[in-house]
């Protein structure tokens, strides 16, 4: 789970974040992923390729093989078309050696433009997903379905529409308010439901059993000062459980999946044996690999070398990079 193509920074958003402005205030007056799409506007196809590029390398320095990269910075037709095909092509340029899962996720925010989320998918989700869909590209749909963003009903049409489309689905959830996204998310077989820092028992129960995998983004909860998702309940009650860095401008600018690990065995109170798996097995899970991630007859693992006395040492280092290589 990353977003990394992107046009600019926002690091002045984090500096009034750090001075009390909430996250929803500073999207309220332009700031937050608006901001991004008006950088990332300005942003000519070949900046954007050259800085995901540099982003990815930075990324597989700390043994990272495979990446999901989500669009959802353009938000206008010809833009986010542009993202998906600089994903596109970033996947082809580092196969085989990284592999890149490419999630279409122009339903990021609603552009001041439209009317209605309904009308911003009218005109330019659903389209141009039609549209991207027989170049097989697109290996997911994602959604940011939250109060003031994608409702229950928006959720429903993208969802459809990518079922008749066979392309898998998953979900932005349960982030700011308890809404109903990981319930969605079970209904319409997405892969993961992600973030689920309000998420609720009813949320937590449906995903017991489910193909669903819990994907949960510590490092954006940590950036932000949020509390962070139940995991410890999810785990104990028998969910499957992965962890990404959610590599992003605004609520986590941070490419090191090492820390990242970090802080999840700290402040999530899990064990090194389900750290592992989140980011390994799971991870897998999240992005429909059911033959990657474990080390087993039939499998197709992927290998990272670390040089490090045990797993442990990796986590109760901060931030400290032990990655040697990665065939």
């Amino acid at each position: 789970h990353t977003h990394i193509v992107f046009g600019g920074d926002r690091a002045q958003e984090y500096a009034d974040r750090l001075n009390g402005t909430p996250y929803e205030e500073i999207a309220k007056r332009g700031g937050g992923i608006l901001f991004t799409m008006k950088e990332t506007h300005e942003a000519g196809t070949e900046k954007l390729f050259e800085d995901g590029r540099e982003r990815i390398q930075r990324l597989h320095s700390y043994g990272v093989g495979t990446i999901e990269i989500k669009s959802g910075y353009g938000l206008s037709f010809e833009k986010e078309k542009e993202i998906s095909l600089v994903i596109a092509r970033l996947k082809k340029h580092f196969s085989p050696q990284i592999q890149i899962f490419n999630t279409y996720l122009a339903a990021h925010d609603v552009p001041k433009t439209f009317s209605s989320s309904a009308d911003y998918l009218d005109q330019v989700v659903l389209p141009l997903l039609k549209e991207l869909a027989p170049l097989n590209i697109i290996d997911a749909v994602d959604i940011f379905h939250e109060k003031n963003y994608f409702t229950d009903d928006d959720t429903k049409r993208l969802f459809k529409l990518a079922q008749d489309l066979n392309i898998p689905r998953k979900i932005h959830a349960d982030e700011l308010n308890s809404n109903g996204g990981t319930e969605l998310a079970i209904a319409y077989s997405a892969l993961s439901a992600d973030h689920l820092l309000k998420i609720s028992d009813e949320g937590i129960n449906q995903l017991v059993g489910s193909q669903t995998v819990a994907t949960l983004l510590p490092g954006t909860a940590f950036f932000l000062g949020k509390p962070l998702a139940p995991s410890r309940k999810m785990l104990d009650a028998g969910v499957k459980v992965a962890i990404a860095t959610d590599y992003n401008p605004g609520s986590c600018h941070c490419d090191n999946l090492l820390l990242i690990a970090s802080i999840s065995a700290a402040q999530l109170k899990i064990n090194q044996a389900e750290l592992w798996c989140a980011i390994t097995h799971n991870a897998a899970h999240a992005l429909g690999k059911l033959d990657q991630g474990v080390l087993a007859v039939g499998m197709k693992p992927r290998f990272t070398l670390f040089k490090a006395d045990s797993v442990s040492h990796i986590t109760y280092n901060w931030g400290k990079n032990f990655s040697v290589s990665l065939p």
